[in-house]
C-alpha cells in the first residue's frame, strides 16, 4: 500500500498483475488479497488508501476471470503484525472481510481467517491416472526418475506405467515427495517416482503417463484446450 509502490506492481508489467494472471492461468481458483505495508501509507493505516487499491485490483481481477465478491481483501501490515493473526487497533474502520460463493458465505476479520476459509478442492482420485512429466532425472544409485504432478487418478509402487506418446511400458518401483516415499501420490502431489529399464533419454518433459491396464493416454484426432495468452507484441490471426 505504500505510495508509489501499488502503482508499481499493478502498471503494465507489474508484479500484481503478473501474479494474478499466472495464479488464475495455472488453475488456482481461489484468491485471498492481503493489502499489505498499511503502515506506510500516507496518512499510515489510511482507509481511503486500502479501498482505493481494493477497487483498482478487484477491477483487474475481474478482467482475468476471479469474481471479487468470492476474494477477501484484507488490510495488513506484516512488520506490525496488524491484521495478521488478530485485529488491529489502528484500523478501527476495517469492519472485516467478507466472501460469497455458492458454497455459502465466510467472513472475519484477519488474513489467517482468510487463508482458513479456502475451500480444499476436489481431488479426482477416480479418474484414471494422468501425470505430465515436467522433468526427468538421472539419479547415481537410483536411475531414471520422472518428475511431475498427479492431475488425476492415483499413482503407486508397482503400477505399470505407459508414457505417452512414446508408449514406453515399465513398472513404478518408488514414489516419493519431499524425499518421503509415499504408497500412493493423489491429485495435486508432485512427486518424483523411480521406473525400471528405461534411459532418461527416452522420456522427456511433457511426456503424460498413465496407468497400462486402466485408459491409457492415446492419441487425439482432435481436442479443445483452455489458451490464455499473457503478453503478446503482435495481432493473433
Amino acid at each position: 500500500a505504500g505510495t508509489g509502490e501499488f502503482e508499481a506492481g499493478i502498471s503494465k508489467n507489474g508484479q500484481t498483475r503478473e501474479h494474478a494472471l499466472l495464479a488464475f492461468t495455472l488453475g488456482v481458483k481461489q484468491l485471498v488479497v492481503g493489502v499489505n505495508k498499511m503502515d506506510s501509507t500516507e496518512p499510515p493505516y489510511s482507509e481511503p488508501r486500502f479501498e482505493e487499491i481494493k477497487k483498482e485490483v478487484s477491477s483487474y481481477i475481474k478482467k482475468i476471470g476471479y469474481n471479487p465478491a468470492a476474494v477477501a481483501f484484507v488490510p495488513i501490515s506484516g512488520w506490525h503484525g496488524d491484521n495478521m493473526l488478530e485485529p488491529s487497533t489502528k484500523m478501527p474502520w476495517f469492519k472485516g472481510w467478507l466472501v460469497e460463493r455458492k458454497e455459502g458465505k465466510a467472513e472475519g476479520k484477519c488474513l489467517i481467517e482468510a487463508l482458513d476459509a479456502i475451500l480444499p478442492p476436489a481431488r479426482p482420485t477416480d479418474k484414471p491416472l494422468r501425470l505430465p512429466l515436467q522433468d526427468v532425472y538421472k539419479i547415481g544409485g537410483i536411475g531414471t526418475v520422472p518428475v511431475g504432478r498427479v492431475e488425476t487418478g492415483i499413482l503407486k509402487p508397482g503400477t505399470i506405467v505407459v508414457f505417452a506418446p512414446a508408449n514406453i511400458t515399465t513398472e513404478v518401483k518408488s514414489v516419493e515427495m519431499h524425499h518421503e516415499a509415499l504408497q500412493e501420490a493423489v491429485p495435486g502431489d508432485n512427486v518424483g517416482f523411480n521406473v525400471k529399464n528405461v534411459s532418461v533419454k527416452e522420456l522427456r518433459r511433457g511426456y503424460v503417463a498413465g496407468d497400462s491396464k486402466n485408459n491409457p493416454p492415446k492419441g487425439a484426432a482432435d481436442f479443445c484446450a483452455g489458451v490464455i495468452v499473457l503478453n503478446l507484441p503482435g495481432q493473433i490471426s
